[in-house]
């Protein structure tokens, strides 16, 4: 490979849905890529219909607008446009805004094409992309978007309120002491007025007022407010009528809660980019926890956007990456620099890159070599800064404490190897248990390399030890679908004792399972489910046809656990791997259950494959 093109090479890995083609495929595209750079003078991005081209973004911001103005999308790094030209023969439907001056890597017709004949996933998601375009395009003309979501949906409702007695100084700490930039000020409950850091400056210090004042001489008496029914729009256009960047809704008078402009600014943008952007600038904890405070209403909006469960795992999965490498920077800058070479691993959901909103965590430190009781001490401290600061930010702790701050899952090469040496060559039912966490490795900060070396170990340890397979396949039948005779809904009970379909432990559990199964049976290092199972295929341990259907089976019920969520949030409800049947349509009842019969066909195959010894 011509090493010019390795900077290249190792973009179109790093970005979707590149990252499925093989390397070969990619150094041949990196190849093909012509560098054009986008500046924000030019305003609008000029096709040329004689010459189309999929320009992916290596750097800055665009919009993506429909002829009448309207924002559709922005779009960053990674992301791509001018696909809907390549797979139609029409010219762009959108017009693209150069917001921010960047880089594209513009790949040509034919290359395109090339990639789409020979490689099937790579050419879905573009088909995906294309449709949901045209989807996001539909809800604009017909004004089913962001405008119209209610304020009730967008509000903050847990409003630090003040009383008009109060000192300003009083106030100020008030405001200070929560990290926020107006303090409602309510009388038994009603709002009376608004105090702003602006009118801290323009009314308090600018005029020499006394801090000791009360709040009631400053502050904004009988503010605008809107009602909860009031939509994103009403908010938008009040705010900007009368340029003001609070707003506090309140149901007949009583304070029920506040939207800022901030607030309204990322409900504007369903781009997960923000939210990285966000995390990278953040200088503490409690700044994190603020920008995680928005990734249920980026999820909201993905889901209301059409974006395939898959992809919405992955983009959550980015989020979860980016969110411990920024915590442990920050431990670094407390604990200053590491003492020996180290890996921060994932396990579980975030290795396998399918997360879900409330997903714990599962994680460990692989460190180069045996530490001195100083190192241990060094990566246990930054370990319990990591998980703690997770948990705050949203990601539970572990129930079974398989963190990095455990000493038990903090430990060197060599110990990790004499760990899973233990569970592969003696397998018990803990050890099963455990295989379906440890077994599922990905790096996420520090030396990578390092937890590819342990990957590849194990991997080679797992598929040599018959022993241990069979124990995996014993537990990956161990667990049926929900599917009783004449397929008859089978219920469990959550833990509030509610009876639903358990999609989780009856559906996605098994896949991953099997999945696991497979890739370790053939030697793959391959993490992801989807991707394990493409590696049993080409191992020849599934046909071809298998394998599609078992990878649409588990995106089919990835989906519904995902619009399931939202039903749930929409209810008032927390999201929960149970799903009512009673709930969906007759036809997407149908399918759920065609797509666990899948999966029992799955077992069914693990069982022909390992029946002797199960």
């Amino acid at each position: 490979m011509d090493h010019g093109l390795t900077p290249l090479v190792q973009f179109l890995s790093d970005t979707v849905p590149f990252d499925t083609l093989p390397e070969e495929a990619r150094e041949r595209c990196a190849a093909s890529i012509e560098v054009a750079y986008a500046s924000r003078r030019d305003r609008m991005i000029e096709f040329d219909p004689n010459n189309p081209s999929l320009y992916l973004i290596a750097s800055g911001v665009f919009e993506l607008r429909s002829k009448e103005g309207e924002l559709l999308s922005r779009l960053d790094s990674h992301q791509s446009f001018g696909f809907r030209a390549l797979l139609t023969g029409e010219p762009t439907a959108a017009d693209i805004h150069i917001i921010e001056d960047g880089l594209l890597y513009l790949i040509p017709q034919a290359m395109f094409d090339e990639l789409r004949y020979h490689h099937k996933e790579f050419e879905r998601f573009f088909n995906r992309q294309h449709g949901q375009r045209i989807r996001l395009g539909e809800r604009y003309d017909s004004h089913r978007h962001t405008n119209s979501m209610k304020l009730s949906k967008v509000m903050s409702a847990n409003v630090v309120s003040g009383d008009g007695q109060m000192s300003i100084a009083d106030a100020a700490a008030k405001m200070s002491e929560h990290r926020i930039s107006c303090l409602p000020i309510t009388h038994e409950g009603r709002i009376v007025g608004i105090l702003t850091d602006r009118d801290l400056r323009n009314r308090v210090l600018a005029k020499g007022v006394a801090v000791t004042s009360c709040v009631s001489e400053v502050m904004t008496a009988d503010p605008l407010c809107a009602e909860p029914q009031a939509t994103w729009f009403d908010a938008q256009l009040m705010m900007t009528r009368y340029n003001i960047h609070h707003l506090p809704v309140a149901e007949s008078g009583k304070l029920v809660g506040l939207v800022t402009s901030n607030d309204l600014m990322r409900q504007l943008d369903s781009d997960p980019a923000l939210i990285i952007k966000q995390l990278n600038r953040c200088k503490d904890l409690d700044a994190l926890v603020r920008v995680m405070e928005g990734v249920p209403n980026l999820v909201k909006a993905q889901v209301a956007a059409d974006v395939s469960a898959e992809q919405v795992g992955r983009l959550l999965t980015a989020i979860s990456d980016r969110l411990t490498e920024r915590l442990i920077n920050l431990a670094k800058e407390e604990l200053g620099p590491a003492p020996i070479n180290w890996c921060w691993l994932a396990f579980g959901s975030q290795a396998r890159m399918d997360q879900v909103v409330g997903s714990d965590q599962d994680n460990g430190l692989l460190l180069s070599k045996e530490p001195n009781e100083e190192e241990r001490g060094y990566f246990l401290k930054l370990a319990e800064f990591v998980c703690l600061g997770l948990d705050r930010c949203g990601q539970t702790l572990c129930k079974g404490e398989v963190m990095a701050m455990n000493p038990k899952w903090c430990q060197s090469m060599e110990g990790w190897k004499q760990q899973f040496d233990r569970w592969i060559l003696e397998p018990e039912p803990m050890a099963v248990m455990h295989s379906s966490i440890f077994f599922d490795i990905r790096g996420i900060a520090g030396d990578l390399a390092l937890a590819k070396q342990l990957q590849h170990y194990v991997v080679q340890q797992a598929s040599q030890s018959d022993f241990f397979l069979t124990y995996l396949a014993r537990n990956s039948v161990s667990r049926r679908p929900p599917l009783g005779f004449f397929r008859q809904w089978v219920l469990d009970k959550d833990g509030e004792q509610k009876e639903g379909v358990d999609l989780k432990h009856r559906g996605l559990a098994i896949v991953n399972d099997i999945g696991r199964l497979y890739a370790l049976a053939c030697g793959s290092d391959e993490v992801e489910t989807p991707r394990r199972l493409k590696a049993a295929m080409e191992a020849g341990l599934l046909t071809r046809k298998d394998a599609l259907n078992i990878a649409d089976a588990l995106e089919f019920i990835r989906q519904q656990r995902l619009d399931n969520h939202e039903r749930q949030w929409q209810a008032g409800e927390s999201a929960s791997n149970y799903l009512e049947p009673r709930s969906l349509s007759q036809l997407v009842r149908h399918q759920l259950k065609d797509a666990f019969v899948v999966v029992g066909q799955a077992q069914d195959g693990v069982k022909l494959k390992y029946g002797k010894q199960l």
